[in-house]
């Protein structure tokens, strides 16, 4: 295998499979969008599981890279009840399998182990189109074009490269988040810092949540989620921060201040995100020369999985391509198939944590799930 490999989406699952591919000779190339790695904000914390994420990076060679990237103690976590009172607290005593990374520094992490100009920034994807013989031809933006020969879609819940295995689009799940961020915690919000802890917080009741979790820097990164209808969200203006804020929070009314503060004395403007869905078993049948990977194959609401899964998805078709060097679509054909499996258990799960949330008591609930895991926060 000679032809460099073609990958949309400069994300983690995207670059995990690149720098394996690099590591077993196999050359490829990514497109990405944003004009460069600094363009915008590479969101929050990552718990990165042993049994995937951790596994990826290995594959990859860097275990020790990802060591030096852990952020100490921020496995803690707690459950408050609305009026602050802790309903359960675990700290975090060394012995969990979820360390905690900045997801911005394990992209940078990753972009440095690839070659010089493997990634080509700026370069906007607005049309794939099919050829014969398993090839490709994709249209970016500047009007330029280039042909393939073997296409992997690594290009998020959006995928330009989805349509051309599978029909299906990400719907709404009936629920969003509203994003905050208070700097300088420790001094400047203590009594909200002091309800996080030194690590992650929940407080969930039926329909809304608010969690937060410690990032580096004395830093405190909230969710405010909440089950609402899309014309709910659709007409919330973050450009008036003010009208924003008194909004969210009034769905609020009631609780200890050190948690409404959360929302109310936010550093930043408040970023709203809808969470969206692919069917949980969603799949394809096989089509020469292309695959998926990531979000593009299995978006579903935030559960914890997804950079996980994004990155074995990446590791595992990388190393299903070493293995069958002359047989691409043998390659192709056992990677989808592990793939498909592992992301529809996923996606069940997650679905079952948001009906916890939408419970009568989804405290208790996690309570139960948390007391019952042996794999740690």
């Amino acid at each position: 295998m000679t032809l460099p490999i073609t990958i949309v989406g400069a994300g983690l699952g995207g670059l995990v499979l690149a720098r394996i591919l690099h590591v077993h000779g196999i050359p490829s190339r990514i497109f990405e969008a944003e004009a460069s790695p600094a363009e915008r904000m590479q969101g929050g914390m990552l718990d990165i599981h042993a049994h995937d994420g951790q596994v990826a990076l290995a594959a990859a060679g860097l275990t020790e890279g990802f060591k030096a990237l852990i952020l100490e103690g921020r496995q803690a976590f707690r459950l408050l009840a609305p009026d602050g009172t802790i309903l359960f607290e675990q700290p975090d005593d060394g012995t969990g399998s979820r360390p905690e990374v900045q997801r911005g520094e394990l992209r940078q992490m990753l972009l440095d182990s690839l070659p010089a100009g493997t990634v080509q920034w700026g370069r906007k994807v607005v049309e794939v189109h099919r050829l014969a013989e398993g090839r490709h031809t994709i249209a970016f933006a500047d009007r330029t074009t280039i042909d393939t020969h073997l296409l992997v879609g690594a290009d998020g819940a959006w995928s330009k490269v989805r349509p051309l295995l599978s029909s299906a689009v990400p719907e709404f799940t009936g629920t969003g988040c509203v994003e905050t961020y208070l700097l300088e915690a420790d001094t400047r919000h203590p009594a909200s810092a002091r309800a996080v802890g030194g690590g992650g917080m929940g407080t969930p009741v039926s329909g809304k949540a608010i969690m937060a979790h410690r990032e580096r820097g004395d830093t405190i990164h909230a969710y405010v989620m909440l089950e609402k209808p899309r014309s709910w969200f659709s007409t919330i203006d973050v450009g008036d921060r003010a009208t924003t804020t008194e909004r969210v929070v009034a769905e609020f009314e009631g609780w200890a201040p050190e948690l409404t503060a959360l929302i109310t004395d936010s550093d930043t403007t408040p970023v709203v995100r809808l969470f969206h869905a692919l069917p949980v078993e969603h799949r394809w049948e096989r089509v020469a020369g292309v695959t998926l990977l990531g979000d593009a194959a299995h978006v579903t609401a935030p559960n914890g999985d997804g950079a996980n899964l994004a990155m074995l998805d990446g590791a595992e078709l990388a190393l299903a391509l070493a293995a069958h060097p002359s047989d691409i679509e043998r390659a192709l054909g056992e990677y989808e198939e592990a793939m498909f499996a592992r992301s529809a258990q996923s996606a069940g799960e997650g679905a079952g944590f948001y009906e916890k949330l939408a419970s009568e008591n989804p405290a208790e609930r996690m309570i139960a799930m948390f007391e019952n895991r042996d794999d740690g926060l």
